[in-house]
């Protein structure tokens, strides 16, 4: 691992803002998908990564991917176990993103209790409790950024306890911003992206769920990983935002 910049090389200017050369950022999920996306981004700008995941083979391939600068670590969100075990490794955090989430969608009347609490479980309390193990960590000009999802604040379809989640994720990032101040803490609510996560699911359901998200959407496009990305970037590196939830959606919540 790189040395950090001592006082005298890093840049002038307010806490926190600017610049990821030198930092350390943790990014859970970042062995594939948007969380990937934005290790390549982090590193680009002169940062470390640490990578988190259930799938060694993944981690593996991702941190050699990424060059001398990543490292990885197992670890299963809806363990606390699990998570207070890969924090206690880690000396200190200056940025934490956590895009690890598995879980069922669907309407009320169809799913079951335990698939339409999967979201809590994994993408709610999965956040909650990485951020609980890591807030020991965090740098004082630090920040956190959680991810939603724009159902939340516009849902496409009858799957209510998911959009429930990512209006709740919502909300935690306004709470955790007020309690861990300074460190700031925003939410990333992206809309439908056309990559990893789309790419495993059946052919017929994704070519549905696209067409219905060009119609809706003001750009009549899908995003992508790296867009998300560069949007996550911008909340690590404004030092003046905390508490607010970016929507890189396309203007499908303005619809």
């Amino acid at each position: 691992m790189n040395e950090p910049l001592s006082p005298a090389q890093a840049p002038a200017g307010p806490p926190g803002a600017g610049t990821l050369h030198g930092r350390t950022v943790v990014l859970i999920g970042g062995g594939s998908g948007i969380g990937l996306r934005v290790a390549h981004q982090v590193i680009a700008a002169g940062a470390r990564v640490v990578l988190g995941g259930r799938t060694r083979e993944r981690l593996a391939a991702a941190a050699q991917e990424l060059g001398d600068r990543a490292t990885w670590r197992t670890v299963d969100t809806t363990d606390r176990s699990s998570l207070a075990a890969f924090f206690a490794e880690l000396d200190s955090i200056d940025h934490l993103f956590t895009s690890a989430a598995s879980y069922r969608v669907g309407p009320l009347r169809e799913l079951s209790d335990e698939d339409a609490e999967s979201p809590f479980v994994s993408k709610f309390w999965g956040q909650y409790h990485a951020v609980k193990y890591a807030a020991p960590k965090l740098t004082q000009d630090g920040s956190v950024v959680l991810m939603s999802g724009a159902a939340g604040a516009r849902p496409p379809a009858a799957a209510p306890a998911y959009a429930a989640c990512n209006a709740a994720i919502e909300g935690l990032g306004r709470g955790l911003a007020v309690e861990l101040a300074p460190v700031r803490v925003n939410v990333v609510s992206p809309g439908t992206i056309d990559g990893n996560l789309w790419a495993h699911r059946p052919d017929e359901d994704r070519e549905a769920a696209f067409a219905q998200y060009r119609r809706d959407t003001l750009l009549r496009r899908l995003g992508t990983e790296d867009e998300i990305a560069q949007t996550v970037l911008f909340l690590f590196t404004n030092g003046f935002t905390t508490g607010a939830t970016l929507y890189p959606d396309g203007g499908y919540t303005l619809r």
